[in-house]
């Protein structure tokens, strides 16, 4: 099983991304089940964002940034920033932040 960790940065503003809801969803055959949903901390994170260890899988996890710049008075592009991601083998830790701006996003796996 494999444990997975978030943060969301707003870049433009070099400061965490407070009260952004974010979802985990994994693929089941030819649906998506929401497996975890939250909302961002004061540093960007969620803590205890999986309450148990992931299996081998295709999972999603989708940033409503589309809210977060609305409520920080600043258009955007992007409503969502979704990274699609697949854990190939139980184990290891996955740590994948969102890094936004309202005209860009990216993401890397961290540690």
């Amino acid at each position: 099983m494999s444990q997975l960790s978030t943060h969301i940065l707003d870049t433009a503003l070099g400061k965490p991304a407070v009260n952004v809801v974010i979802r985990l969803e994994q693929q089941d055959a030819e649906t998506w089940v929401i497996i975890a949903q939250g909302v961002t901390d004061v540093d960007g994170r969620l803590k205890d964002f999986t309450q148990s260890p992931l299996a081998a899988g295709r999972y999603r996890l989708t940033a409503e940034i589309g809210q977060y710049f609305a409520a920080t008075n600043r258009e955007t592009l992007y409503p969502s920033a979704q990274i699609d991601f697949v854990i190939t083998q139980n184990g290891g830790h996955y740590h994948l932040p969102f890094l936004i701006s309202p005209w860009s996003w990216s993401t890397y796996r961290g540690s």
